[in-house]
C-alpha cells in the first residue's frame, strides 16, 4: 500500500444540521483529488447515511455526542473514516434488504448499509477501545 498523503479531520455533534457541513467537507477534498461528479456525488451520499446512521442508531439522537470524520489518500484510493463513541454496529448481523419487498409495501428507511456497501469500494467497521469507526474507501 502506498503511503497515505496528508490526513484531514472535521469534528461535529452528533447532529443533522452538521450534515451539510460534513457532506462539504467531504466534496471538497474529492474534488481535490480530481474526481468525476459522479464519483463525489456517491461518497457524498455515502457518508450522508454513515454519518446519520451514526446519528440514529450509535447516539439515538442525543446531539451532544462526538463524531469525528478523517479522511486522505494516496495514489490508488481516497478514504473516509467516520468515527464515534456510541452503541456499536453489528455487521455480523446485518442482513441485506429484500429490496423488491421493500418497494411493493412502500417502506421507508433501513438502506443506509446497502448504498454505503453500493457506493463505496471497500467497507470496513472497527472497534478502537471505546471508538467505533466506520471506514469507507474509493478507489482511485
Amino acid at each position: 500500500m502506498a503511503a497515505t498523503n496528508n490526513i484531514y479531520t472535521l469534528s461535529v455533534g452528533s447532529s443533522t444540521k452538521h450534515l451539510a457541513e460534513v457532506r462539504d467537507f467531504v466534496a471538497e477534498h474529492a474534488k481535490g483529488l480530481g474526481l468525476k461528479e459522479k464519483e463525489i456525488s456517491e461518497i457524498r451520499l455515502a457518508v450522508d447515511e454513515a454519518y446519520t446512521n451514526i446519528i440514529k442508531h450509535a447516539y439515538k439522537n442525543i446531539p451532544s455526542k462526538p463524531v469525528t470524520i478523517e479522511l486522505g489518500s494516496n495514489t490508488s484510493q481516497f478514504w473516509i473514516s467516520i468515527l464515534d463513541e456510541g452503541e456499536s454496529f453489528k455487521p455480523e448481523e446485518y442482513q441485506a434488504p429484500d429490496i423488491l419487498k421493500r418497494i411493493k409495501n412502500k417502506q421507508r428507511g433501513g438502506m443506509g448499509v446497502f448504498l454505503i456497501q453500493k457506493l463505496m469500494d471497500q467497507v470496513q467497521y472497527n472497534r478502537k477501545g471505546q471508538m467505533n469507526e466506520i471506514r469507507m474507501v474509493k478507489n482511485l
